[in-house]
């Protein structure tokens, strides 16, 4: 019996680690097209990440002939709770902005109970991130090479 290995958590999540081990390996600066084809991933969707992953001060980029990414801090510095919350909410400023998941059209008593709803469901994912990332702060990239 084959047994496959499932993904775990959004898929940025694991190239962001996959990126973070790649860039530990190799000790020096990596560029994106380099990154993508070790992780096996498009050079674009890698940009995105690693924008992401320097905003959060994990990587460094450098730009000029001798540029890439590296890593900004030690590999034993860096656990997987920083790499989630840097990159966990993505795209969700972009969904308020769009209206998606407006309630427009419902009855008062309709739109009363799925706001409760959505507070309830709120609470819960709110202590489920919390208790991800308290998990994941005992894991660090060095841990994974």
């Amino acid at each position: 019996m084959v047994s496959s290995v499932r993904p775990i958590g959004p898929p940025r999540f694991a190239v962001s680690v996959h990126i973070l081990v790649e860039l530990a390996r190799s000790g020096c600066n990596l560029s994106s097209t380099t990154i993508a084809g070790q992780v096996h991933s498009h050079a674009t969707f890698m940009r995105r990440i690693l924008a992401r992953l320097a905003h959060a001060g994990l990587v460094e980029a450098r730009e000029g002939r001798d540029g890439g990414y590296s890593l900004k801090l030690p590999a034993s510095q860096i656990t997987l709770a920083d790499v989630y919350t840097a990159i966990r909410w993505e795209g969700a400023e972009d969904a308020e902005r769009d209206g998606c998941g407006e309630k427009a059209g419902a009855a008062y008593g309709e739109l009363d109970r799925n706001e409760q709803l959505d507070r309830a469901l709120s609470e819960i994912m709110n202590e489920l991130d919390r208790q991800a990332i308290e998990y994941l702060r005992k894991h660090t990239i060095a841990s994974l090479i």
